[in-house]
């Protein structure tokens, strides 16, 4: 046991200096794109509805692109919003918990304000004109039928009478993990059913079909959290038709680690009616299969990511063998990490089709089922395959005992589920903010196709993200390309929806429901450069702006370089040259010698590096400039602790981004000379009245802050001593000494370097510099 907690916890410090060394010199794991709460709103890229109290309690969401409405389930209230126009003419449902309930829930030592009260979790369409509503009901679950009228109309009313007994279709809590899909008109429920929240099922209820659950046996379900409920076909034979659930729980196959957790994918199927003698109205096609999500270390130790988050399944365009993106984390002493893994149905199929795992006593090893495997194979659907006409399977209740003891004693497959490379397509560790949610939409460009991520995080904010795969190489390159703070406080995203056909992105949380554009090409600038840098597979150059790119567009000038991100490839042509993406911006600084100066250049983009060239007087070669503990590079721009003469010349700011480099700022840097300065200083200010005293002890600071508070002072200027007592005035003095001493402003305090009008500039431009510097 020692030597394989040794061994996991070599794994990890493996994995972190795998990441540590793979993100090293370059900041692809920046957001190239921060926009802030105000910016979004600035740039009508949110809306956001908060309820007509200013305060959702957002628990539940469905997205009704037929009728072009959304629906959002809260705290004893529902509403209706049109999605043409989500902040206007919200309609509102009040749906309390019956009488009595309320009161009943706070005498069993419940909450008050926080539980007591009936929490919508669940909304589902149930038919043309109706939705299903399921609410936590004061810890009486109960549901009921909302009246949402047909298309076209904004009809939206409950309907009382229809109240019925919720327990199984809903959970007690507000915040137990639950997952749920209606189809065929029947609900599949994953949660746990009773009061004390002990007994976890998977129900089905409602719907011509009897009502089934699984059985209290940990073998099937070990204090589970489930995570998502989907209908997935298998095939075109409707009667193979299965709902898989993905969740976490206790691992019975864990080898003495009694504690540990795996993640699961379960499936049932839709036409399963449990058995005639044995599991009568238990599920009888129950099986379920491990998801491994794990970074491959040293000695064939890796490094596992068991904590399931959630999941979303990418159909594709003809509706077969769907994709599986699964968000996964893992929490323990040594750090915080999380990976997004990608899993084809084609290989969950497989498991499922392969041994089943085997225990002979509680002292043997798990291992593979190698006797025989009664017909039909436990966990297949009633279907043309089985009933065959020599022997007749039209339904579970006529599967064989045999069948169905197996199924009961053998729920879990042997092997495991691995995803696409083995590996997961994006891992991020240390983050300051945990990863909640996951939606993925997969998009066309000029040179293929992206799925772009958008993850959604505890601080209200959502991550716009790519995994590019590089050839044929397992590893993926990470690019954020923005960071969307939706909620202007910090609060869990509980719950994303994505409408491809809208390109907007609804987005939950206790706060409230935002809608987010997926896109807006023109915040990336207005070059051609800028909107390629970019990397965003929905936005391409046309030839005058950075744009929607459309598949179906006859414009034949497109520029899009997602891969490498490097204009030089795509915006050149017979009418630009290199020269034309350098348009700097122009600059003369002057800077004393012995004294600290300071040249801005911020790069453009949080992603490019910056690199600082030297063009001295009377010479065409442009030198790199090298840093020391004179010479400081830091991501605003350039310090110099103490400027000598030989500093003087040109300086080129370069930025470097994905092999692309472009001159952002040129400064002329002129060195004045301190004998020079000392002699203007006698001449300028022998006719100036004496400013206050003002005794101030150098502050008692950290080394650290004392190296910083040096700066600042040279940046003052040592050899303008009078200045110094005019900024020791100015910032330390007190009120009084203020009022009795101050000298009033006047064209002293910008007098130069130089009797000339030209001197003076130069000294005014000294002066304001160090201001800009201590700010920055």
């Amino acid at each position: 046991m020692e030597l394989g907690c040794l061994s996991q916890i070599l794994a990890t410090w493996w994995l972190l200096w795998t990441l540590f060394t793979h993100c090293t010199g370059t900041k692809g794991n920046v957001p190239r794109l921060r926009l802030s709460y105000k910016d979004l709103l600035a740039a009508n890229r949110s809306v956001l509805f908060l309820g007509h109290r200013g305060f959702l309690d957002f628990r539940s969401l469905y997205l009704d692109e037929y009728r072009d409405r959304l629906f959002i389930g809260g705290k004893d209230t529902l509403y209706s919003l049109q999605l043409d126009r989500p902040s206007m003419e919200a309609k509102e449902i009040h749906w309390p918990p019956l009488p009595g309930q309320k009161e009943e829930c706070f005498q069993k030592g419940k909450d008050w304000t926080t539980e007591c009260a009936n929490y919508v979790r669940a909304l589902h369409p149930f038919n043309r004109t109706h939705l299903l509503a399921c609410g936590t009901g004061a810890f009486r679950p109960m549901c009921t039928f909302i009246n949402v009228g047909h298309r076209g109309e904004h009809v939206f009313s409950l309907e009382l009478t229809s109240v019925q007994n919720g327990r199984g279709k809903c959970p007690h809590e507000p915040n137990r993990a639950f997952a749920s899909t209606f189809t065929g008109g029947e609900l599949y429920t994953g949660l746990t059913a009773d009061f004390l929240g002990r007994d976890s099922v998977i129900f089905r209820s409602m719907g011509s079909h009897s009502s089934l659950r699984t059985e209290m046996d940990q073998r099937l379900l070990n204090d589970p959290k489930f995570v998502a409920a989907y209908l997935i076909s298998d095939n075109d034979d409707r009667d193979n038709d299965k709902v898989y659930f993905f969740f976490t729980e206790k691992a019975m196959e864990s080898d003495g680690k009694g504690r540990a957790i795996f993640s699961r994918v379960g499936r049932i199927c839709v036409n399963d009616a449990g058995g005639q003698r044995v599991l009568v109205n238990k599920w009888s096609t129950f099986n379920k299969a491990r998801l491994v999500c794990s970074v491959p270390g040293p000695d064939g130790i890796d490094t596992y990511f068991d904590e399931l988050e959630d999941i979303f399944v990418l159909r594709t365009k003809d509706g077969k063998s769907p994709e599986v993106y699964a968000l996964f984390s893992t929490i323990s002493n040594v750090f915080q990490g999380f990976a997004i893994c990608v899993y084809r149905m084609t290989d969950i199929w497989e498991v499922f089709n392969g041994p089943f795992a085997h225990k002979d006593g509680p002292d043997h090893q798990w291992v593979a089922y190698e006797g025989k495997v009664p017909y039909p194979r436990p966990g297949v659907c009633p279907s043309k395959t089985t009933n065959q006409p020599s022997r007749q399977y039209s339904s579970t209740k006529d599967y064989p005992d045999e069948v169905l003891h197996f199924a009961r004693a053998h729920p879990l497959m042997y092997r495991s589920v691995y995803p696409l490379h083995h590996r997961p397509v994006l891992v991020k560790t240390n983050l300051q903010h945990r990863l909640r949610q996951i939606v993925v939409d997969r998009v066309d460009a000029e040179d293929g196709q992206y799925d772009v991520i958008f993850l959604g995080t505890d601080a209200g904010s959502v991550l716009k993200v790519l995994a590019l795969q590089k050839g044929n190489s397992a590893a993926a390159e990470e690019v954020i390309l923005e960071e969307l703070q939706v909620f202007k406080a910090p609060t869990p995203i509980t719950e994303m929806e994505i409408s491809v056909k809208r390109q907007i992105l609804y987005v939950g949380s206790q706060a409230g429901v935002a809608q987010v554009k997926l896109h807006q090409c023109e915040t990336y600038g207005t070059a051609c450069a800028e909107c390629c840098l970019a990397r965003d597979p929905y936005c391409a150059w046309d030839g005058f702006s950075c744009t929607r790119y459309q598949v179906s567009s006859k414009r034949r000038f497109r520029r899009q370089d997602i891969r490498s991100g490097n204009p030089v490839h795509q915006c050149l042509d017979q009418n630009l040259t290199v020269d034309d993406f350098d348009s700097p911006e122009e600059k003369v600084v002057y800077g004393t010698e012995h004294n600290s100066t300071f040249l801005e250049c911020v790069p453009r983009s949080p992603q490019a590096s910056m690199q600082w060239f030297l063009q001295r007087p009377h010479d065409e070669r442009r030198d790199e400039v090298k840093t020391d503990e004179r010479i400081l590079k830091t991501e605003q721009g350039l310090l110099f602790r103490k400027l000598y003469r030989l500093d003087a010349g040109t300086y080129y700011c370069k930025s470097l981004e994905h092999g692309f480099a472009q001159t952002i700022t040129k400064i002329t840097l002129e060195v004045i000379e301190s004998d020079q300065l000392e002699h203007i200083f006698q001449r300028d200010h022998e006719d100036e009245p004496p400013l206050p005293r003002c005794r101030v002890p150098e502050p008692r600071l950290p080394p650290v802050h004392r190296t910083w508070f040096k700066d600042i002072m040279h940046l003052i200027g040592y050899a303008n001593l009078q200045r110094v007592e005019e900024y020791c005035e100015r910032v330390w003095c007190s009120d009084r000494q203020r009022r009795k001493g101050k000298p009033s402003k006047s064209k002293n305090a910008l007098r130069s370097v130089d009797a000339s009008k030209k001197g003076r500039a130069k000294l005014h431009e000294r002066n304001r510099m160090p201001r800009q510097a201590v700010a920055t």
